[in-house]
């Protein structure tokens, strides 16, 4: 019997769960994380699922609110707070034919939530590399 195979109700469930385990394994290794406060891509499911490690740490009161998807891909629309401020993002997914997320696009609101999020994430910058080192 094979493992089953990953999905976006599948990512979603470990998000909720806090389980980076799960959550990692619903990645496909080429994946491309698009931050909403970096300018460039991170590419590799080492360096992704690291930063995802860390943002639930950061994000307080984390909920799905409401689920999306078309052929394209998945849309898990969320609300959290950071620093006591309100955010509402989307978590933007794309699989391969093996139900791997390959394109995960972030996106927060308002401006001063998603400057919360970049300052407590760039803090944390520094760990997120070192536990991606230690993944590969």
């Amino acid at each position: 019997m094979s493992a089953p195979v990953p999905s976006a109700p599948s990512f979603r469930a470990a998000v909720e769960a806090r389980d980076v385990a799960a959550m990692r394994a619903c990645l496909a290794e080429d994946v491309v994380f698009r931050s909403p406060v970096a300018h460039q891509p991170y590419a590799g499911k080492a360096i992704t699922s690291a930063i995802l490690a860390h943002v639930i740490e950061v994000f307080e009161d984390f909920r799905y609110v409401r689920e999306l998807q078309d052929a394209d891909g998945h849309a898990l629309v969320f609300e959290a707070t950071v620093d006591g401020l309100q955010l509402s993002g989307c978590d933007f997914l794309v699989l391969d034919a093996d139900g791997l997320i390959t394109d995960f696009t972030v996106m927060v609101r308002p401006l001063r939530a998603a400057q919360a999020l970049a300052e407590q994430m760039g803090a944390r910058f520094d760990r997120i590399v070192a536990m991606a080192t230690d993944q590969t």
